[in-house]
């Protein structure tokens, strides 16, 4: 017997991977969206389209009725009310996965435990804004929404990941440390290097969804992200060892990138206090991640084929350069 899975999204990044891994665990996908973004699944049989919004009740409905679906796996609930809903019409599944956040943690500790680490609150007002500022907020109802479904018999769970990296990432966050370190020989890396934000490979969040949607526990919640962390400096030098690159690091304090008007968070990916998420629990359930070389490997390859380079995050190569020079006189 064929299961089949219903990916709300599913052609962009993480929900593309998604489709991807069902596809190679021999499950018929059916994929829920708007059509607005190229479907990179449309010559693939196993693959069917389900054309709708999300945020339509009716449409959702209706995509439920089509597909059937054994498995529901969630990438786009950006609103809590988008997973009460979900959670309504989709009752009688074996799985639904949301995709929550590491951002839904609403305090600073190392590591944060599900179950543990206190989530963020979420008022009225940001439960429906859609600013940055309201996303941890956001996501951290709509794993209360999880909850309050299992309580009524519902197979929901929420999968947590930390930043997500890897092909297809449509936010270039990693894709400007790559365009730096493939094209310059040397990288200006804000304090120490040692900076710790936790990463997840796409790939592997994928998997995530799909084994905790198979085999997790109603109404809990899993953390996902690599399962050896980097600092920043070591990610540089993952990039480079991917990518065939001999790159020096040159850390910059705050007084030295001061001299080009720049600040540690001008640079993508650079966090001050360590993000740290505990996946125990993820494993439990028999995930594994891919070892880090190899998921670097794929990310550089990828970013080679395409056209992303990046510069929405860049600070200003010009502006590196001067504190290149202000350490060279040091």
């Amino acid at each position: 017997m064929v299961n089949t899975a219903l990916v709300i999204g599913g052609t962009r990044f993480i929900g593309r991977h998604v489709v991807d891994d069902l596809l190679d665990h021999d499950y018929q996908v059916a994929i829920f969206n708007r059509g607005t973004h190229e479907n990179p699944f449309e010559e693939r049989e196993e693959v069917t389209h389900v054309e709708g919004d999300r945020r339509d009740d009716t449409d959702l409905k209706a995509a439920a009725l089509s597909v059937d679906p054994d498995i529901v796996i969630d990438c786009v609930a950006y609103y809590p009310e988008d997973v009460r809903v979900a959670t309504d019409v989709f009752s009688d599944v074996d799985g639904y996965a949301y995709i929550s956040s590491g951002a839904a943690y609403g305090v600073e500790e190392i590591p944060k435990r599900e179950g543990e680490t206190e989530l963020c609150e979420c008022t009225d007002e940001q439960a429906t804004d859609d600013s940055h500022d309201s996303y941890g907020p956001r996501k951290a109802e709509g794993d209360r929404e999880i909850f309050a479904a299992a309580e009524d018999g519902v197979n929901a769970m929420a999968v947590r990941p930390c930043i997500v990296y890897g092909p297809h990432d449509y936010t270039e966050r990693l894709d400007y440390w790559i365009d730096r370190v493939l094209n310059h020989d040397r990288v200006v890396v804000p304090g120490d290097g040692q900076n710790l934000w936790h990463r997840a490979y796409v790939e592997d969040v994928a998997s995530a969804l799909r084994v905790v949607a198979e085999e997790g526990e109603p109404g809990e919640a899993y953390n996902v992200g690599d399962r050896r962390l980097v600092t920043m400096e070591e990610m540089v030098d993952l990039i480079a060892d991917a990518g065939g690159a001999d790159v020096e690091v040159v850390h910059a304090g705050e007084r030295e990138l001061a001299a080009a008007d720049l600040s540690p968070d001008d640079f993508i990916l650079y966090r001050e206090y360590p993000h740290v998420l505990d996946t125990n629990k993820l494993a439990a359930l028999g995930w594994e991640s891919t070892p880090l070389g190899e998921a670097m490997e794929r990310t550089v390859a990828e970013h080679r084929e395409s056209d992303r380079d990046g510069s929405e995050h860049d600070p200003g190569r010009e502006a590196e350069e001067r504190v290149l020079g202000v350490l060279d006189t040091l």
